[in-house]
C-alpha cells in the first residue's frame, strides 16, 4: 500500500492553509518533512500531485481527485479512532433496536435524539415489528434490545425484561358501515360477517401470532398498523386498533368505536435485551424507554 493516512493528512493540511510551511506548522512538523512526504507519495503513485510554480502550493487534477477521496478516508478513520475509544470505555459500536410497529415512530426517533447527545459514535439500527417479531429478533439475534414486546416471551431464556404499560383497544369501523349503527355489544356472529384488516406477523423463525381475528373470518392482511388504520377508514374492513391510533380518526369523523361482545383485552408490553449485552448505550435506552410515564406519554403524543 503506496498510499498512508498520514500522507492524506500532510495533502490535507497543504491544500487547507495553502502552503507547505502553514501545512507544517499546524502538523507540528518542520517544512522539509513536509516536502519529503509529499515528494515521497508522488514518486510512489508516480503522478504530480501540486503545481509548485506560483507562490502558493495549487493541487493539481490528480491531487485533487487524491484529496475528495482521501477526506472521506480520513473521516472514517476518525470516526473508527471514536468508536474504539467508545467501546474501551463500554459503550457499543452499533446497537440495533426493534420496536413494535403499534408504538409511534416519532417516541423512538426522539429517543435516538436524545440519545445523540449522550454518545455520538453509538451507531443506532431501528427496525419496526409486528406481534411476535419483537420476540423472534431478540432471540435470533437480530436485536440486541425490543422496545413494546406484546405478551410473554419465548421459552428459552437469555433475556431480561421490563414492563412498559398497556395498549387499550377498540373496535372501529366508519360510520357508514352495517357495524356501525348494529345493537350493542355488537355479536361475534355479526363481526364475522365482514372481512378483517390484520397486520402480518414479522416472525420469521417463532410461529406467527394473530389477535382479534375470529376463526374463519375473511381477511385483508397488511404491513404496519397505519396500513391497518387507513384500510378501516376506507372501510376495506373492520377490527381492533389501538385506542391512541383510532382517536385522530375518530375525532376527524372517519371512525367511530363500537362495544363488542368479546372485546380485546388490553395488551402488555415490554422492554427485552439480551442477558449477555452489558454496554452503556444498551442501558441507557433500558432506563429512558423504561422509565415511568415514557410508554403513556409516546402514545399521548401518537393520538394528537
Amino acid at each position: 500500500m503506496r498510499l498512508s493516512l498520514d500522507a492524506l493528512l500532510v495533502i490535507d493540511a497543504i491544500d487547507r492553509k495553502r502552503s507547505f510551511a502553514a501545512a507544517g506548522h499546524e502538523l507540528h512538523r518542520v517544512p522539509s518533512a513536509i516536502t519529503y512526504t509529499v515528494q515521497k507519495l508522488e514518486e510512489d503513485l508516480e503522478v504530480l500531485l501540486f503545481d509548485r510554480r506560483g507562490h502558493r502550493a495549487k493541487l493539481t487534477a490528480a491531487g485533487c481527485e487524491l484529496l475528495n477521496e482521501g477526506r472521506h478516508l480520513l473521516r472514517a478513520a476518525g470516526e473508527l479512532e471514536a468508536r474504539v475509544k467508545r467501546v474501551a470505555t463500554g459503550w457499543e459500536a452499533e446497537l440495533r433496536i426493534a420496536y413494535d410497529a403499534i408504538l409511534p415512530v416519532h417516541a423512538l426517533l426522539q429517543l435516538a435524539q436524545d440519545f445523540s447527545r449522550e454518545s455520538a459514535s453509538t451507531r443506532l439500527r431501528l427496525a419496526p415489528e409486528v406481534l411476535g417479531g419483537c420476540w423472534d429478533a431478540l432471540v435470533s439475534g437480530r436485536a440486541d434490545l425490543v422496545i413494546g414486546a406484546s405478551g410473554d416471551g419465548p421459552a428459552g431464556g437469555g433475556y431480561q425484561t421490563r414492563r412498559l404499560g398497556e395498549i387499550e383497544w377498540v373496535f372501529a369501523v366508519p360510520p357508514q358501515h352495517a357495524l356501525a349503527t348494529a345493537a350493542e355489544p355488537v355479536r361475534s356472529q355479526d363481526i364475522l360477517a365482514h372481512r378483517a384488516v390484520v397486520v402480518a406477523d414479522s416472525s420469521r423463525n417463532l410461529p406467527p401470532l394473530t389477535t382479534g381475528l375470529l376463526s374463519g373470518q375473511e381477511t385483508l392482511t397488511v404491513g404496519d398498523a397505519a396500513a391497518k388504520l387507513q384500510a378501516q377508514v376506507m372501510g376495506l374492513g373492520v377490527g381492533y386498533l389501538p385506542r391512541c391510533l383510532a382517536l385522530a380518526a375518530v375525532e376527524r369523523g372517519d371512525l367511530v368505536i363500537r362495544r363488542t361482545e368479546e372485546p380485546k383485552v388490553s395488551q402488555m408490553l415490554h422492554i427485552a435485551w439480551r442477558t449477555a449485552h452489558k454496554g452503556k448505550a444498551l442501558q441507557w435506552f433500558v432506563e429512558q424507554a423504561g422509565s415511568q410515564g415514557w410508554l403513556d406519554r409516546a402514545l399521548r403524543a401518537a393520538s394528537t
